[in-house]
């Protein structure tokens, strides 16, 4: 029934309302951690570039070491992979874009009959890959949304500590790079070996004889090895923030892609819900002028209702409460016209009196076209015009006639 429909469609539309709200609030929140996730990458930058700076000045002065971080394996058997996701989810492709790269990677290492172990930062991807039974060597959770520097050694540790002992022969690093608010793409970037001196030296470009009259102490190769550890460090608190940075981008674009679905889900139903409300209205008024008509059988009294009054029932125009009850009950009669019978309907029954009166002892109002009987507990009885009279409702029901639907117990 229309009342039922407009029910269902308001319900749907304050639910819609409220994740709208959520989901705005949440794109706000985002908006706001991703500018400052920006800010942090940038401090960073500084000290990432002096580091690397030295090392390339070390590097072009000829210094010379046999570092465990710098030994490097022509034909790598195992390797680590390090996976930075996020803690929680709404974040759009985010975590399972940088998972799905992992995957793969880890997948040809197999189909090539190399092992592998799994370092996994954040929650997404320890519940992804612990479901699907794969190696896990270590994971770490609640260091995503904001990394410090301190988690980056703790990671770094653990990393660094399986490369140094033999245990991998590589690591791999498989992040969400942030190139900017619009732009993230998946890296997988080896992260160990680091690169050779002479590699290091060639990229760091300029003078090599101006950059041998630096003077290091104790002597450079104790500075370089002081300092691979924590280059070891700064590389992977660089890929933290990106990462962080990545995830509030993505999360961001993720709510407010729901945030437009929700408006335009709202917009639909709003439409839907008029839509139902203007039928009910129609049929309500159209049933009313039928039934007026019907009950008329040439009285100049019946044939001269107002369409006011019909509107009024239903509940528009400046209509009463019980304005709606009524149109309830006529809405549930047929539109089909007929006219009154000229006999009682049977045993018990009695047509009205010339002034539309009730018989004594008669109290059951029946209607003809809609072959409906209303107690006078019936929302509409005040209402209802009575074309045969009952007893009792046992009399009404013997003739045929169907108890209204607008009583209490309906």
């Amino acid at each position: 029934m229309p009342g039922g429909k407009e029910r269902v469609l308001k319900r749907r539309i304050t639910s819609v309302q409220s994740t709208k709200k959520i989901t705005r609030a949440m794109e706000l929140i985002a908006a706001t951690r991703v500018v400052k996730a920006m800010q942090r990458a940038n401090q960073a930058r500084p000290y990432s570039s002096k580091i690397t700076g030295v090392i390339e000045d070390l590097a072009a002065g000829g210094t010379g070491i046999d570092d465990p971080l710098l030994r490097s394996v022509e034909d790598p058997q195992t390797s680590a992979y390090v996976v930075i996701t996020s803690d929680r989810g709404l974040a759009g492709a985010y975590n399972s874009s940088v998972i799905r790269a992992a995957e793969r990677e880890v997948m040809a290492g197999q189909v090539a009959g190399k092992g592998y172990k799994l370092v996994l930062i954040g929650k997404k991807a320890n519940d992804y890959f612990k479901f699907r039974k794969y190696d896990i060597h270590a994971s770490f959770e609640g260091m995503t949304d904001a990394p410090t520097y301190e988690h980056a050694r703790e990671v770094a540790g653990e990393v660094r500590e399986m490369f140094v002992s033999g245990d991998v022969d590589q690591v791999i690093l498989a992040y969400q790079e942030f190139v900017s608010m619009g732009t993230q793409q998946v890296a997988v970037r080896r992260f160990l070996p680091l690169e050779s001196m002479q590699v290091v030296a060639e990229a760091g470009g300029g003078d090599a004889a101006a950059k041998a009259l630096f003077e290091f102490e104790p002597s450079p190769e104790g500075v370089l090895s002081s300092l691979l550890p924590r280059y070891v460090e700064s590389r992977l608190f660089s890929a933290l923030l990106d990462a962080s940075a990545s995830e509030h981008a993505n999360r961001q674009r993720a709510m407010k892609a729901a945030t437009d679905n929700a408006e335009e889900l709202i917009t639909n139903l709003s439409r839907a819900l008029n839509r139902a409300r203007q039928d009910s209205i129609t049929t309500e008024i159209m049933e009313i002028v039928s039934g007026a008509e019907a009950l008329g059988d040439g009285s100049s009294d019946a044939e001269e209702l107002p369409i006011q009054a019909a509107l009024q029932l239903v509940g528009v125009g400046g209509g009463s409460a019980d304005g709606s009850a009524a149109a309830s009950s006529v809405a549930s009669s047929s539109t089909a016209t007929a006219t009154l019978e000229a006999g009682p309907h049977g045993e018990g029954s009695h047509a009205p009196l010339p002034d539309n009166s009730a018989p004594a002892g008669f109290t059951i109002k029946g209607n003809a076209d809609s072959m409906l009987y209303h107690r006078p507990d019936s929302r509409s009885y005040s209402v209802t015009i009575a074309e045969v009279w009952f007893d009792t409702p046992e009399r009404a029901e013997a003739a045929g006639f169907s108890l209204a639907n607008t009583h209490p117990s309906s």
